[in-house]
């Protein structure tokens, strides 16, 4: 007969129930790591590979070619085909034949613009083109950085999950050891509170099977297709992927700070195109004309426009161009300020974050020493109490140190990913 109340009976099935769900979770994991383990730079890789928005990305870039190939070229020719001096009353009305003045011409009129408007045309889209590429690339460091925190998620829930399955083995012994001390005379009160115990594990597995569940399908977001087997090594998050110093000194090559330039670029290319406009443009007409009873005429015309008011159009559009290529440069240098702040702080942060794993790394030893010294003592003869607390205690102390862990990943794929030249 059982020495639990039947109350107590359907909880302990349940917590079988969940410990063999996480079992076989982390069996599938081991089972398939050897096959086709998921890097964190893999990850990146993928998602990179198949992110929509880059293809977005690819189209803008692809656009902007197209404007540079039409850039600076001459406008298309205009046909003209008309009359002149045709009779519209009286018995000669509409009739092309009854008057010698009336002439029928056809004929091409070309637009010249200035040569320093076409030369500052093919200026503004080649810096159009740049900044779409390096819009392009500041897109792919983010899909790589969301993919790769992704996988930091992924892989410390794991971590976690794998820690509170060895406790909840602890806590199954225990449980036996007080059914074993219950058929021989002793306490129920012990297996009850060994059994909440079991439960109490139970219930932490349950909370990290969803953040697990949830990390996944994020990273499945990015890189799309089934779960995927997490590789259980990980970069060496206590090492930083390029020194302090190394990311500051390279802050000109930012891709955010290579897009503030070709932003700067395209505004000083639109005040050259403004100031172009001061240029007189041209125009070739050549028409050919029939009159009834005459020869056939030849007429050739050539135009020039006449800048005489540069004070109320030109000018105005050349200090509007220039007032936006200062703006463009203020907004360059504060970015710079921006982005120096940015590094040192991502640095202090994670440095922190180093510290702290290293110090949660010796708590979480203390702490598996205190559980292992309770259930031993509990084994030999001891009260229930001290071990219990010492599990729990161990448990909050797994917990914290796969959350730091996790802390410490995310900030490692900072450093990498948001203030890398290129991808690592």
């Amino acid at each position: 007969m059982s020495p639990f109340p039947r109350a107590v009976a359907p909880q302990v099935a349940q917590g079988v129930s969940c410990y063999l769900a996480i079992a076989c979770w982390l069996a599938m994991a081991a089972g398939g790591a050897s096959a086709n383990e998921l890097t964190l730079a893999e990850a990146a890789r993928r998602a990179v590979d198949s992110a929509p928005q880059l293809e977005a990305s690819r189209a803008a870039i692809e656009a902007a070619a197209q404007d540079l190939y039409r850039a600076g070229r001459l406008p298309d020719p205009v046909l003209a085909i008309g009359f002149d001096s045709l009779p519209i009353s009286g018995v000669d009305a509409f009739d092309f034949d009854a008057e010698p003045m009336t002439e029928k011409t056809i004929g091409l009129r070309q637009a010249l613009p200035a040569r320093a408007k076409r030369a500052a045309q093919r200026r503004v889209a080649a810096r159009t083109v740049e900044l779409a590429q390096v819009d392009a690339e500041i897109e792919r460091l983010g899909v790589a950085r969301a993919a790769a925190i992704a996988w930091v998620d992924v892989w410390s829930a794991q971590r976690e999950l794998e820690a509170l399955g060895s406790l909840r083995a602890q806590a199954q012994l225990a449980a036996r050891l007080t059914r074993a001390r219950v058929a021989a005379g002793g306490s129920a009160l012990d297996a009850l509170a060994a059994e909440a115990g079991v439960l109490e594990v139970d219930g932490e597995i349950a909370e990290a099977e969803g953040a697990a569940g949830e990390a996944m399908a994020e990273l499945r977001r990015w890189i799309g297709g089934d779960a995927v087997t997490i590789a259980e090594s990980a970069p060496d998050f206590g090492r930083a992927p390029r020194p302090e110093g190394a990311a500051l000194a390279a802050l000109d090559r930012q891709p955010s700070l290579r897009s503030a330039e070709a932003r700067v670029a395209s505004a000083a290319a639109a005040v050259d195109a403004a100031r172009a406009e001061r240029r007189p443009d041209w125009d070739l007409t050549a028409s050919y004309g029939q009159r009834s009873g005459f020869d056939d005429m030849l007429m050739l015309e050539v135009g020039v426009s006449l800048p005489l008011f540069a004070g109320s159009r030109q000018t105005p559009g050349i200090a509007a161009r220039a007032v936006e290529r200062r703006a463009a440069l203020a907004a360059q240098e504060s970015l710079r300020l921006e982005l120096t702040a940015r590094i040192r702080a991502a640095y202090a942060r994670w440095e922190a974050l180093r510290r702290q794993v290293s110090i949660h790394e010796q708590v979480l030893k203390l702490a598996r020493d205190r559980s292992a010294a309770a259930l031993a003592s509990y084994r030999a003869g001891g009260e229930l109490r001290p071990w219990l607390e010492a599990r729990r205690d161990e448990t909050i102390a797994h917990r914290a140190h796969a959350w730091h862990l996790a802390g410490l990943g995310r900030a490692w794929v900072d450093l990498a990913y948001s203030f890398g030249e290129t991808m690592p």
